[in-house]
């Protein structure tokens, strides 16, 4: 009686080892995973963060419409660019290995891509603008701030959405991930 109870606890030990295996096994591929994301998307996070910088900077009432118009156009250029990146990155490195992995990757590419191609179009009506009359410029200018206020916020709803649940934990726990916060986009210049 004592030997099949000890098989039974020994088998019992061995399908607990192995299913251990399995969970370190599922971490290990989402922690990498992870990790090649994160260091994907610190170039572009920085790219971000520095276009809003930009921005920002320009927004002293002494710069001239020629000026915030460059300013700002080479900003959303910029952001559009990076967003297609990141929309890259999280494709390249495929679903993540967990349950609705390829629902999470295709959503997120989906409102990434969205994001840059809103960013280019904000790029292009700044583009447009007449720099000639201050007025119709600044008038254009908050136009263009209302939709960089809906963008920031999907913007943001995406890197939710792909940085929740065990995607979200593992790719905390990624240094580059750590350092690649981008801060919320500010108005256009001179908005």
């Amino acid at each position: 009686m004592n030997k099949k109870l000890a098989a039974a606890l020994s088998g019992g030990a061995v399908l607990a080892m192995a299913l251990t295996g399995c969970g370190d096994d599922k971490e290990e591929k989402l922690d990498a995973w992870a990790k090649q994301v994160c260091d994907d998307v610190q170039p572009q996070a920085k790219k971000i963060s520095d276009a809003n910088a930009a921005i920002q900077e320009q927004t002293s009432d002494n710069s001239s419409p020629e000026d915030v118009q460059k300013t700002d156009s080479k900003a959303f250029g910029d952001m559009s660019a990076a967003y297609k990146a990141i929309g890259s990155a999280v494709s390249k490195a495929g679903a993540p290995p967990v349950d609705d992995g390829e629902k999470t990757k295709n959503d997120a590419v989906k409102e990434l891509n969205g994001i840059s191609t809103a960013y280019g179009d904000l790029k292009k009506q700044v583009d447009d603008l007449d720099t000639g009359d201050q007025g119709e410029f600044a008038d254009g200018l908050k136009d263009i701030a209302g939709e960089l206020s809906k963008i920031s916020k999907s913007g943001n709803q995406a890197l939710e959405k792909l940085q929740s649940g065990e995607v979200g934990e593992a790719m905390k726990n990624q240094e580059s991930c750590k350092s690649s916060t981008t801060s919320p986009a500010p108005s256009p210049s001179g908005a």
